[in-house]
């Protein structure tokens, strides 16, 4: 014999059972991930945002101290300061970083302390050689956060000058159709070994390390020039050129560039590579 069973009486008795909610939950895997794409959007875009940060600081950084080096650290009669310190502030510089810069361009920290000249030779990922210049008055901090750095990265701290050559560099305001053939017979007396322009059109000129300086005066009482930028560089060899062929190698080099100018010491960094990091 059949039992026949009402709907209402069904309904009633499923509303008085008790209820297990962990039996009821739902499953659904994809909320675990809800906003994934953004989130990652969001992290590349801040760590582009901070490499690029980080470059414009270390550039603007590097005219203050320059020009305070050249010309004194007193604004009032240093326009070269001036306008650094102009863009320093346009780009949201931080104070204790221009000061920083300043001191730096009287060999000195912030501190008062004397700055020492710090290099650090590294290979790094992809066979790039680097040559890192510092000032510091914490000599022993940095050769060891900057190792570790390097090798975190899966570098190497290791001799690479030899792959460089030493050139003193002397910069030149921008001149609206300047030709370099122009100044040639001036940069020769003066005691240049070469002499171009860059892509800005402003005239280049190399010397001997220890005679920048007198070569930057002399050249630029002659042609009437005046002096943008006057500084020691690492020149690499061009039969020892490495090329990065593929995108992600130039990331992690410029990762890595990124986590070095970090370090307010880092003054610059040379690399024997084709492409241009900045």
């Amino acid at each position: 014999m059949t039992t026949l069973i009402s709907p209402n009486w069904l309904r009633q008795y499923v509303r008085t059972q008790p209820v297990c909610y962990f039996c009821r939950g739902f499953v659904n895997s994809s909320s675990q991930f809800a906003g994934h794409n953004r989130w990652s959007q969001i992290k590349h875009d801040k760590a582009k945002n901070d490499k690029a940060k980080s470059k414009e600081r270390q550039i603007i950084g590097k005219e203050i101290s320059s020009a305070t080096q050249m010309w004194g650290p007193d604004p009032k009669f240093n326009p070269r300061l001036t306008l650094a310190l102009s863009n320093a502030k346009r780009a949201g510089i931080p104070k204790t970083v221009i000061e920083a810069a300043i001191a730096r361009g009287q060999g000195r920290s912030v501190t008062g302390e004397a700055l020492e000249q710090v290099t650090i030779e590294a290979i790094l990922p992809h066979s790039v050689a680097a040559v890192i210049e510092c000032q510091t008055d914490q000599k022993a901090r940095i050769l060891q956060d900057l190792r570790y750095a390097i090798k975190d990265a899966g570098g190497t701290v290791t001799p690479t000058t030899f792959l460089f050559e030493k050139k003193g560099r002397i910069i030149f305001e921008k001149k609206d159709g300047l030709n370099p053939d122009d100044y040639l017979d001036h940069a020769i007396e003066a005691g240049a070994s070469d002499i171009t322009t860059d892509n800005e059109g402003r005239l280049i000129v190399f010397t001997e390390p220890t005679e920048t300086k007198s070569v930057g005066e002399t050249l630029s009482k002659s042609s009437r020039l005046t002096i943008e930028e006057l500084e020691i560089i690492w020149d690499p060899n061009q039969d020892t050129l490495v090329e990065l062929t593929e995108d992600e190698q130039v990331k992690e080099i410029e990762d890595l560039l990124s986590t070095l100018r970090e370090e307010s010491s880092v003054q610059d960094i040379y690399l024997n590579t084709t492409q241009q990091f900045g």
